[in-house]
């Protein structure tokens, strides 16, 4: 069908119009999210980036793209982070809006590599320069201080078994690396047909990338031995004394549980809200509950401690004799929620949504804690993590290397229930163990929660967010290393290394670009003059 001139000519004064241009990018810069839980279209990662790549390569001037690299960035950020809007009101849009100003310079990247028509060289090149790009947005983001790694790209791919097989050899960053790819290589087959070449020879590189890995990379070994974990989901329980009977309904389910052959009772995050050296009433209640069920319970205390200054976030072994000494304190807490950066600037923050009236305190170091066998020695080795750590990969990937056998994240998102981000959250525990090759616990206290085995395979069924229940898990240990436990994040180093190419290959093409020749004055004579001929 024909467009009609009129309608062309309308189509195209759009298209040129900065206003309607910015409104395109900051919409195209949200469409990754569908790739996410809830909607979990996994598949739309592979082009959902093409949109908005499409229309940074035709912006008028390399300024214009760094513009519409902020709104996409933007774009992206706000609709990631929508659910916590309740929380932080019209404070999200700043937010939104500072971390967007990360994909500036990737907006100028995409113009410089794919804008106009560019050679089958320079295309082949941005299938590694753009995707390396971004990796560096993400790495940047995912300081603890910026908000940390969610919703890496990358991390789209939780349920896809050759991604996850990917992420043992390289993490999250090297599925991001290969998401990325594929987009930019679809754009190029798209808008640049002289280039169509390299774009399919660089789809059928990342095809067989992932068939290699599938094929070789060593997988976890399996110990041929299981652990019976319990988990413990009291579900939404609000209102006056909502911790108490929080706490009843914990004890209750646990409970429950006896006879049923355990090796660890794992409670969600904020399970508990005093400190048990303070309230030894409440550490004897779970020491009752533990011999009744013949394990240790791993809960979480939410509470200001009583040997130290100011209230932290920790992971408390109980054993049948109280608890064990063993403790972990949480180290990156959640920017707003359980701290405000640079109070003193943004403590205003607190007046316009739910933002942490009070700093929480930091622990120091990891722990891994180890539970008696059936003989009172050493046995199973876990580490645990608290709520937004499990998305900070080198956290689990340290516990690994310090010997965990079995990773546990104690999480609670009841405040975003009817949001996208209890799957969200749980979708991570996938993630990182395949990357470490150890199998994952993530326990909640509103759901949902969910059991993952070493490759990242969902293990039993999950406890949804309308679920109050207590739920027993055969979990299969595994043995040895994965490439990303061992080599760590070398697709970041990667990743710059081509970027410094990049670099060094502009630098000498400057430099090898002839100066413009000035044009030499004219020729002065007896009966002639520049200014005025003839004389």
């Amino acid at each position: 069908m024909r467009i009609p001139v009129g309608r062309r000519e309308q189509l195209t004064r759009l298209s040129a119009s900065p206003w309607w241009r910015g409104v395109a990018v900051f919409a195209t810069g949200a469409l990754p999210v569908l790739a996410f839980p809830a909607p979990g279209l996994w598949w739309f990662a592979y082009v959902a980036l093409v949109p908005w790549l499409l229309l940074v390569r035709t912006a008028p001037t390399g300024r214009r793209a760094v513009v519409e690299g902020w709104l996409g960035g933007t774009g992206f950020m706000l609709a990631m982070h929508h659910w916590l809007m309740p929380n932080l009101h019209v404070f999200i849009l700043l937010i939104a809006a500072l971390l967007g100003l990360l994909w500036a310079p990737w907006g100028w990247l995409v113009r410089s590599m794919l804008g106009g028509a560019p050679s089958p060289g320079r295309a082949a090149a941005a299938i590694a320069v753009v995707p390396s790009g971004w990796l560096m947005v993400e790495v940047v983001r995912s300081w603890e201080g910026l908000g940390g790694p969610w919703g890496l790209l990358g991390a789209s791919q939780w349920q896809v078994p050759p991604a996850l097989r990917l992420a043992s050899v390289g993490g999250v960053w090297l599925v991001s690396l290969l998401v990325v790819a594929v987009n930019t290589a679809v754009v190029v087959l798209v808008a640049v047909p002289t280039a169509r070449v390299p774009a399919v020879a660089g789809v059928c590189a990342c095809a067989l990338a992932v068939g290699a890995v599938w094929l070789w990379a060593p997988r976890p070994g399996r110990s041929g031995e299981d652990v019976r974990i319990a988990v413990v989901q009291p579900g939404v329980i609000n209102g006056v004394g909502g911790a108490d009977r929080r706490f009843a309904r914990g004890e209750q389910l646990t409970r429950e549980l006896a006879g049923r052959d355990v090796d660890l009772v794992v409670w969600g995050e904020s399970s508990v809200g005093v400190d048990l050296a303070a309230r030894p009433r409440f550490a004897a209640r779970l020491a009752a509950v533990s011999r009744a069920v013949g394990a240790d319970v791993l809960v979480n205390v939410d509470a200001r401690r009583s040997d130290r200054p100011g209230i932290f976030k920790s992971s408390v072994l109980v054993g049948p004799d109280g608890p064990t000494g063993d403790r972990y304190d949480k180290m990156r807490l959640v920017p707003f929620g359980e701290y405000v950066p640079a109070r003193a600037l943004l403590g205003w923050a607190t007046s316009v949504g739910k933002a942490a009236g009070e700093d929480r305190m930091r622990g120091s170091r990891q722990s891994v804690m180890v539970l008696p066998d059936d003989e009172g020695r050493a046995g199973l080795r876990v580490g645990p993590l608290v709520c937004f750590e499990s998305a900070f990969p080198d956290m689990s990937r340290r516990l690994v290397r310090s010997g965990t056998q079995l990773l546990i994240a104690q999480s609670a998102t009841s405040t975003f229930q009817d949001s996208w981000a209890p799957a969200q959250h749980a979708s991570l525990a996938a993630l990182r163990a395949a990357e470490t090759g150890r199998p994952m616990v993530h326990a909640t206290l509103t759901g949902v929660s969910a059991v993952y085995g070493p490759g990242g395979e969902p293990v039993g069924e999950r406890l949804s967010t309308g679920t109050s229940a207590s739920a027993v898990y055969e979990v299969p240990l595994a043995g040895g290393t994965t490439p990303y436990v061992r080599l760590g994040d070398w697709p970041v180093y990667g990743a710059l290394a081509v970027l410094a190419a990049l670099c060094a290959a502009e630098g000498l093409r400057a430099l090898r670009k002839p100066a413009p020749e000035t044009a030499a004055p004219p020729a002065r004579t007896a009966h002639g003059s520049a200014v005025r001929p003839g004389r």
